[in-house]
């Protein structure tokens, strides 16, 4: 990956071309998924000439991994580990991967780190809610940690403790960079720049930021409080790492692994320029293949040559990814994902939408597949009173479908409450 992001834009198709033609014969003959869907599409792997005849291939979405979950599983695939998407979709999906995607996701991230000047073993600060990470056995992560040089901040609750808490450990560690949601990370240093707390004189060289969409304000803010340039990165579990920031600006896909088409509504192919809906397919996937996957979000693809040099095809421009922070009741600011957890690995739920009202009323819109028993909302109500209050009110809507914003955005997570 090092030496092929600087070929040319025919040498990476060429490349592309190459690696989608095994991935297409390898579902064919041992994927069960796949083979029927061929079949019964009339789509022959042999006969792809170009990566545009993608096109003939129906799209891949989550409610068809959540049906197809055992056909989607290659036939020879072995040592699969079970993933979970993040849960800002409000689409609970679960699905699987191998460890040869893991190595060439990994392999992506690193490539992109390096473009500002860190590596591997450089100390580092996360500031992350996953349940997966948060909930590894202390002594185990503990061990991590350290050989990583790594620390690890919860992004969940933001109270003025906790951010004062996070500030003397940024301090006290003195990171080459930052690793985290742009909401936290701007938070973070917005807290900082209310205490009067000089944080430019760490050494800090640049911030990531992934999982949500890139403001302006907080790129600013993260840049003015820790004197670094902020870094954006776009990807997520299932998708993989598609696509991330270069020193010079530009936004851009790994092209060696991620195929990335714009599609409208009606699922028609747009051109550069035009923006529409992010569907990826995944080239180191076949244990798993992802395959024209709708990622939900919106985008639109670049045709420009980066300054920078690099070959790796652009994206001009990431929307619809964003996700709120609530308060509770005793002023604690946390991450929206907290309230997002409880919900998003209940089997019975397909979408759903939290709006904080107020800080004694929150609504959650529910979308189930055959309704949900009293004793589960009980749980949930339990579970959001844990983190807002005891004594606010949770009330669950079950409804048939979750609109869009007016803009066609979708947000998962709304609050009404203005923090102190």
């Amino acid at each position: 990956m090092e030496s092929s992001q600087w070929r040319d834009n025919i040498a990476l198709k060429e490349l592309q071309l190459s690696k989608l033609c095994y991935l297409l014969k390898h579902a064919q003959k041992h994927v069960p998924y796949y083979r029927k869907l061929f079949s019964e599409t009339g789509f022959k792997p042999d006969y792809i000439q170009s990566i545009s005849d993608l096109a003939q291939i129906p799209f891949l979405d989550k409610s068809i991994i959540r049906t197809n979950s055992e056909e989607i599983k290659s036939e020879i695939a072995q040592d699969l580990d079970r993933f979970n998407t993040g849960g800002s979709s409000g689409e609970p999906l679960i699905f699987y991967i191998g460890k040869k995607r893991v190595s060439h996701d990994v392999a992506a991230k690193w490539r992109a780190t390096r473009w500002w000047g860190v590596d591997i073993g450089d100390p580092e600060i996360v500031v992350w809610g996953s349940p997966i990470e948060l909930n590894v056995q202390d002594n185990i992560r503990i061990i991590r940690d350290r050989l990583l040089r790594t620390k690890l901040l919860p992004a969940f609750e933001m109270s003025e403790q906790k951010l004062d808490s996070f500030l003397g450990q940024i301090r006290a560690m003195r990171p080459k960079m930052l690793f985290g949601y742009p909401s936290a990370l701007s938070h973070i240093a917005a807290h900082a720049e209310a205490k009067g707390q000089n944080m430019k004189d760490l050494g800090i060289q640049v911030a990531f930021v992934t999982s949500e969409r890139l403001y302006d304000e907080q790129r600013l803010q993260i840049n003015k409080t820790f004197g670094c340039p902020v870094a954006n990165g776009y990807g997520s579990r299932d998708a993989g790492f598609i696509a991330h920031e270069c020193p010079q600006g530009g936004m851009h896909i790994t092209a060696e692994d991620i195929i990335v088409e714009i599609v409208s509504p009606n699922g028609k192919s747009l051109l550069p320029g035009e923006s529409g809906e992010i569907v990826v397919t995944h080239l180191a996937t076949e244990d798993f293949p992802f395959i024209r996957y709708r990622t939900g979000d919106i985008g639109i693809l670049n045709t420009n040559i980066c300054s920078c040099g690099r070959g790796l095809p652009m994206l001009q421009e990431i929307q619809g990814r964003s996700t709120d922070f609530l308060t509770a009741q005793d002023g604690t600011i946390m991450h929206g994902l907290a309230l997002v957890y409880i919900l998003r690995d209940l089997p019975q739920i397909s979408a759903f939408k939290i709006v904080q009202e107020s800080l004694d009323l929150t609504t959650v819109y529910i979308v189930s597949k055959d309704g949900l028993s009293q004793e589960i909302k009980e749980s949930i109500k339990q579970g959001f009173r844990s983190r807002l209050g005891k004594n606010v009110k949770i009330s669950i809507l079950e409804v048939a479908e979750i609109s869009a914003e007016k803009s066609g955005k979708f947000r998962y997570v709304v609050s009404k409450v203005t923090p102190n």
